[in-house]
């Protein structure tokens, strides 16, 4: 195999990206066994481990990576383009890299700072809730997590963190149908291995209701991704559910909008007959009719505020920063009083 990357080495060895870069740089936390396979494959293909973590801190890099969950979602448009004019102000390169819904990402963030040498790394969104700590403790450079979450505090104590508090403004977001006074209220949010951000925002949701007094129905729930195609899916498979509801919360306003599509193809009105609240406050939410009311965040400056600790901690100015911001909830014209 001609130019094969640590990645490759991996898939031929059958472990973890992070396995190669401990058996390069002598880690003794890998089985002997495993050692030497992945030792046989690296001179089996030639293998040259010039980006290895060992010649991160050899560099004169000046690229900063930048990695995405997923390429539908428009709400990472304003904090990318903020991350590059902070990346630029300060003469550095962005180096942006898509990572697919399904894939790891932890495994992708360590490729990509392996790869390319990178000084920084800004992760947006993204599941990093089943990391080993040392799989980045060998690669020595910032990292932040923006637009994602953890609830385990220790692993906050090795990353810094921009984000809003997902449960609360699930919670606001879920009270405020409460106090229009629906009590039938639906949800479409991610997956169980989404262990990040959609399990908070479904605790929050949880919790308004137990505060309203309103038991959960599991009915009222489904799954959904990232897209428009998933929302509109996942909200045609609540409606055929049958269950009489009159307001659904949708935890990304992407698949809010794709939701309100298929209330609307069924000849039903928002809100006259469902009301709608999104999450993210992305422009599209504002100019689809009717406007839908969304959980707004500071996209904008939840980019600035990323690159800002990243170059302080790559100035050695400070260390590891979790920054939490406000959220507000902005209202349209797809919820109604009952």
């Amino acid at each position: 195999m001609a130019n094969a990357n640590i990645k490759d080495i991996a898939e031929i060895a059958g472990v973890a990206i992070s396995t190669v870069s401990r058996v390069l740089n002598n880690h003794p936390d890998v089985k002997d066994e495993t050692r030497k396979r992945v030792l046989e494959i690296i001179e089996e293909h030639n293998y040259i481990p010039n980006n290895s973590a060992r010649n991160l801190k050899k560099t004169n890099s000046n690229d900063i990576g930048v990695l995405v969950k997923g390429i539908y979602n428009p709400f990472f448009a304003k904090i990318i383009q903020s991350i590059e004019e902070e990346i630029d102000a300060h003469g550095y390169t962005m180096i942006l890299h898509y990572n697919d819904d399904n894939a790891n990402d932890v495994e992708a963030a360590i490729e990509l700072i392996l790869e390319k040498k990178l000084i920084g790394l800004i992760c947006l969104g993204g599941n990093f809730s089943n990391l080993n700590l040392e799989q980045f403790s060998e690669l020595e450079i910032p990292i932040i997590l923006a637009s994602t979450d953890m609830e385990e505090q220790q692993k906050l104590d090795f990353f810094s963190s921009v984000t809003i508090e997902n449960e609360k403004a699930a919670y606001d977001a879920v009270a405020y149908l409460c106090n229009l006074g629906h009590r039938r209220i639906g949800i479409i949010t991610t997956g169980e291995e989404d262990q990040c951000i959609g399990n908070l925002r479904m605790k929050g949701y949880k919790r308004a209701l137990k505060q309203y007094g309103i038991p959960y129905d599991d009915r009222l729930f489904e799954i959904g991704e990232y897209t428009f195609e998933s929302g509109f899916h996942a909200m045609n498979k609540l409606l055929d559910k049958g269950q009489d509801f009159s307001a659904v919360f949708i935890t990304s306003d992407i698949m809010a909008i794709g939701a309100s599509k298929a209330i609307l193809s069924r000849g039903m009105r928002i809100p006259e007959d469902i009301s709608v609240v999104g999450f993210d406050g992305i422009d599209f939410a504002r100019f689809f009719h009717p406007s839908i009311t969304t959980v707004n965040q500071p996209g904008e400056y939840m980019g600035k505020k990323s690159a800002e600790i990243l170059f302080d901690m790559i100035k050695k100015k400070k260390g590891h920063q979790h920054i939490i911001l406000r959220t507000e909830l902005l209202e349209g014209e797809s919820c109604k009083k009952l």
